[in-house]
């Protein structure tokens, strides 16, 4: 299975799977609009060996197959200082 994968101008680390290359007929308008204009970066096969750094690949064939597209987002922030402040209040007790 192949796809096509487009990032985002408005929304940093995010990306867009598509079935076919410059085909956004199944996307959403909202996401479109969310999105912005789609900026292409590669065609991808996505075969069973194949690992993404952010997204399980057998989940992003099961969108493709089900919606027509998948949503990258990257992960949530980390907040260091409260992960420090539970570590603290953790030893104290």
């Amino acid at each position: 299975m192949f796809c096509a994968i487009y990032k985002s101008p408005k929304k940093e680390n995010t990306y867009l799977y598509i079935n076919n290359k410059d085909d956004f007929s199944q996307v959403p308008e909202s996401l479109k609009a969310t999105f912005g204009t789609p900026q292409f970066v590669m065609v991808l096969k996505l075969d069973n060996g194949r690992k993404l750094a952010l997204a399980d690949v057998e989940k992003v064939k099961d969108a493709l197959a089900t919606d027509g597209f998948y949503l990258q987002v990257p992960p949530p922030v980390t907040n260091l200082l409260d992960e420090y402040k539970a570590s603290m209040a953790e030893n104290n007790s």
